[in-house]
């Protein structure tokens, strides 16, 4: 089972995307803890949303919509934290 997660900045208010193998929760303190330069820089998140996946390759589709023109836009309509 794979998870696409979309975090929000309590410092910035800017969008993370991505998806994970592991629970979002796992993820989350992941990035609140700084794994990577941009989560450093950004944090510390909040999960605003889910969304579940069979296949990596599904996860991994949406993933790539969600950080697309038309995914922000369906993000900016759908998603109101």
């Amino acid at each position: 089972m794979f998870t696409v997660y979309i975090l929000r900045s309590l410092r910035n208010f800017k969008r993370y995307i991505g998806y994970t193998s592991k629970e979002a929760l796992n993820r989350l303190h992941d990035h609140n803890t700084g794994s990577n330069k941009w989560t450093r820089e950004n944090g510390p998140f909040t999960i605003i949303h889910t969304e579940k996946y069979e296949s990596k390759y599904e996860a991994m589709r949406r993933e790539k919509f969600l950080k697309s023109g038309q995914g922000r836009k369906w993000l900016d309509e759908n998603i109101s934290a």
